[in-house]
């Protein structure tokens, strides 16, 4: 389920209303994204609009979306991650590791931080998938913005990140990152912070075939 965390300050005590700059405002707002939110905007930029700013849930997912985390949680539970993660050269790891990051307004938990034997460290996601030969950009973004909360809370250096497909035989598939990666994926959590404090209607997503069982078609103009 993707979600917008918001922070708010009502009621300034007298001593802090003196001290506000005059004209300012008292309520602060601040939104934070997830890498599940660029994962819906990916598929669609104008899911967010319709979930963030006029607040019509996905309701037809949602038992799918309950149903398919048990799934994955299931599953997790039978791998042996000791045995993955020698695999990987990983010294040390951090298991559910949940980070924020006010500089770039983006929360998330992590599956695995990893210690990696060249002195860096990696996210590690599992995924109840199966691998097609290649990355799906919504997971490489995902893995990007896990690298960028992990950068920031642990102040080391992120090369790479991973992805655990479990229904391919828990094969895992690295993902290399370069600064434009990380670019990128700010980029995106920007152009949603765009739509949800705007409220701008964006384009719908490029590929038709989006459309054909989206739960908003019905909406959508």
């Amino acid at each position: 389920m993707i979600k917008v965390w918001w922070q708010m300050r009502l009621s300034p005590s007298s001593s802090e209303a003196e001290h506000l700059p005059q004209g300012r405002g008292v309520v602060r707002e601040e939104i934070f994204i997830t890498p599940s939110d660029v994962i819906e905007y990916l598929f669609c930029p104008r899911f967010i609009y319709y979930m963030k700013c006029l607040d019509i849930p996905q309701h037809e997912n949602e038992r799918y979306k309950v149903m398919k985390g048990r799934e994955i949680h299931e599953e997790k539970s039978k791998i042996n991650r000791e045995y993955l993660r020698k695999k990987l050269g990983c010294v040390a790891k951090d298991i559910s590791v949940y980070l924020t990051s006010s500089t770039i307004h983006l929360r998330g938990e992590v599956d695995e931080v990893l210690s990696l034997s060249d002195g860096t460290l990696a996210p590690l996601d599992y995924k109840f998938a199966e691998y097609k030969d290649w990355v799906f950009q919504t997971h490489k973004y995902q893995s990007a913005l896990y690298g960028l909360l992990i950068m920031e809370n642990y102040s080391e250096e992120v090369k790479r990140g991973y992805v655990c497909y479990i229904r391919s035989n828990n094969f895992i598939k690295e993902i290399p990152f370069c600064n434009v990666d990380f670019e990128r994926a700010k980029s995106l959590v920007k152009e949603i912070l765009r739509i949800i404090s705007k409220g701008f209607y964006p384009k719908r997503a490029t590929s038709l075939a989006h459309c054909v069982d989206c739960c908003y078609r019905n909406i959508c103009v």
